[in-house]
């Protein structure tokens, strides 16, 4: 007589089980490839666009890569919220939550095999959105970075949605019930993204983008992209959608498991088990991320400085960017530090130019000098939108004192013209932009198809 067979070896494997269900549900049921289908058609809409549009074709090719990146991220984090909103509650509604629960398959499976089956579609969706990317993007080097980006740091902050949808399906009775609270949040955390730019700033507005995680993204993306901001610059901001994965990761292996019942668990009663060690990590989070800003100490002033560009004027695209140098001369007896800036003039009659936006470097200090009481300088201007524009250069000695000022000294202008040109060829935007769609459309009549053979041979057996 042999031992019944231990079912620690399915345990084990029961999340690939869950998996495997809800990935045929999802895919071969013809769900995912419908959005995917969807979300293709309208990068390609916008690609055409900014091909052939008189006035989107202006958009400099840096933003609108952004612009496509930030579709991207918000169509995929829309989805996926919604899937996870759908995963748990959506079983006790259809009546068939008691069945999943008699499977010899561990709780703790059932929430992580549901779960990455509704992070399925991203890495789909990144991969149809490559093809766009690469049409929008100027040079390989800006899509590699683009592409790259928007990968690791969306696929953080699309997980930590999704499984914020799976734990709020689990604590839900209903699907209406949990799609309604997971949206609901959603626009809580859009609705900063979109004050006006006075409402942001400040130290508080600072805070409040820092904190939520949807907002620093965007501002880790968009700095990093159309800034041309470097990472040392921006890692600040990866902090809170960094943390909200762990929380959310936290959840789901500790929380939800024991949530998962016939019925959803009263919110006390959640509380009781999670909210402590919630709430501890989010005030640890807040506590990161307020850190005030320093304010630069300055010493002392004498005397006057002379400041010399090594350009007179260049003729640019848009896109391109543009190295120069500054001179800086000290006089004898003057100590620093010394701040060195630069600031860019709309000569024409558009917007005032945010400094910015064009350069990565905005500033420079000087701690010291050579023997010759000289500084050189590096700087590098990106140039953005077409238009007349006066670059200048400013320095200055640091106060020595609270009651005590400096005179800054100006270079030398350095006129920029920066003409249109129009990275993206409409001839070959429009066969991709339809192209993608129909190849999808495909996908979904052989995978229905396929289908469809399937429940005929079951049914004749």
């Amino acid at each position: 007589m042999h031992p019944p067979k231990s079912t620690e070896g399915r345990s084990k494997a029961g999340w690939r089980i869950v998996l495997r269900s809800e990935l045929s549900d999802l895919w071969i049921g013809g769900k995912a490839i419908v959005f995917l289908i969807l979300f293709s058609l309208l990068l390609g809409v916008m690609t055409f666009l900014f091909a052939t549009n008189k006035e989107l074709s202006l958009t400099p090719p840096a933003e609108a890569l952004f612009l496509m990146v930030k579709t991207t991220l918000a169509v995929g984090l829309l989805f996926g919220l919604v899937l996870g909103a759908d995963t748990i509650s959506g079983e006790r509604e259809r009546a068939t939550i008691e069945s999943l629960l008699l499977t010899p398959v561990r709780r703790r499976d059932v929430v992580i095999g549901k779960y990455l089956a509704a992070l399925s579609p991203w890495p789909a969706a990144m991969a149809v959105a490559a093809g766009y990317l690469l049409l929008i993007a100027p040079d390989g080097a800006t899509f590699v970075s683009a592409f790259g980006w928007t990968g690791f740091i969306g696929t953080v902050i699309v997980a930590a949605l999704t499984g914020f949808g799976v734990l709020v399906s689990v604590m839900s009775a209903t699907n209406k019930a949990s799609l309604s609270t997971s949206l609901l949040v959603y626009i809580l955390f859009l609705v900063p993204t979109q004050l006006p730019g006075s409402a942001q700033a400040g130290a508080v507005g600072e805070l409040i983008r820092r904190i939520n995680p949807l907002d620093a993204v965007n501002q880790f993306l968009d700095k990093l992209l159309v800034s041309n901001a470097t990472f040392d610059e921006l890692a600040s901001w990866l902090l809170s959608p960094l943390v909200m994965f762990v929380l959310v990761l936290l959840g789901l292996i500790l929380v939800a498991p024991q949530a998962l019942r016939l019925e959803p668990p009263s919110i006390g009663d959640v509380f009781a088990r999670s909210g402590g060690a919630l709430v501890v990590g989010l005030v640890v989070c807040t506590m990161t991320l307020s850190s005030p800003t320093a304010a630069k100490a300055f010493q002392e002033s004498t005397g006057q400085l002379t400041i010399d560009v090594d350009v007179a004027s260049r003729v640019v695209k848009t896109g391109d960017t543009i190295n120069f140098q500054t001179l800086v001369t000290v006089p004898d007896g003057e100590s620093g530090p010394w701040i060195v800036a630069m600031n860019i003039v709309n000569l024409g009659d558009g917007d005032p130019v945010d400094p910015e936006d064009w350069s990565p470097l905005r500033a420079q200090t000087i701690e010291r000098v050579d023997a010759n009481r000289l500084a050189v300088l590096e700087w590098e201007v990106n140039a953005i939108i077409k238009g007349d524009y006066l670059v200048y250069i400013v320095a200055l000695a640091s106060p020595a004192s609270a009651g005590e000022t400096s005179q800054p000294v100006s270079s030398q202008g350095i006129h920029l013209t920066v003409e249109q040109f129009l990275r993206i060829n409409p001839g070959g935007v429009l066969p991709f932009a339809i192209g993608m769609p129909l190849a999808l459309s495909g996908l979904l009549y052989g995978v229905t198809r396929a289908r469809r053979r399937m429940i005929d041979g079951e049914v004749e057996v």
